[in-house]
């Protein structure tokens, strides 16, 4: 069983792309939602309110936990932020600059080189990225900045995959799992 967050933003596109392969899906709104999970996406919204409602629901502790002990993660671009060192659930160790692309205007798509998958579409909507990606691997970059990362068995990502009609990084998410 797959669990995508949804507590607020881009959940339903997640749940969409993981069901066309195969996955069982189980939307996460409050802590008892997290029994049995294999994995979970953390999709991209508004970090702020997301942050809040985990705490609020309860939710924010025991997920961190899971992750901790190993839980895979897909986050796309506010998930990135929750996961970041300094953020909200603090089990990454990046640093991020948020909405650094600007306002929604700013939004763009790139097709660039991903690894372990190669050119990839990438949709950015008021993107963050990673400014220190520390001892994480990085899987991709865009204009010289790093939009993807790998740490453990967690995948994450400045852009929206979910967006793209293109499932290969879902289908990786799914092959940690």
């Amino acid at each position: 069983m797959i669990g995508v967050l949804a507590l607020q933003g881009a959940f339903i596109e997640h749940e969409k792309t993981l069901r066309s392969l195969g996955a069982e899906v189980r939307e996460i709104r409050q802590p008892r939602d997290l029994a049995g999970l294999q994995g979970i996406v953390l999709p991209g919204g508004e970090s702020t309110a997301q942050g809040k409602l985990l705490r609020e629901t309860g939710l924010a502790e025991p997920l961190r936990k899971m992750i901790l002990d190993g839980l895979p993660v897909l986050a796309t671009c506010a998930g990135l932020i929750l996961l970041a060192e300094k953020e909200h659930l603090g089990v990454l160790p990046v640093t991020v600059r948020r909405n650094a692309y600007g306002r929604q205007l700013g939004s763009f798509n790139a097709k660039k080189e991903f690894k372990g998958i190669g050119p990839y579409p990438m949709v950015f909507i008021r993107a963050p990225y990673v400014s220190d990606p520390g001892q994480t691997e990085v899987l991709a970059k865009v204009g010289g900045r790093v939009v993807a990362v790998r740490h453990k068995k967690i995948i994450a990502l400045s852009f929206h995959p979910e967006l793209t009609g293109d499932n290969r990084i879902h289908r990786m998410f799914l092959d940690t799992v």
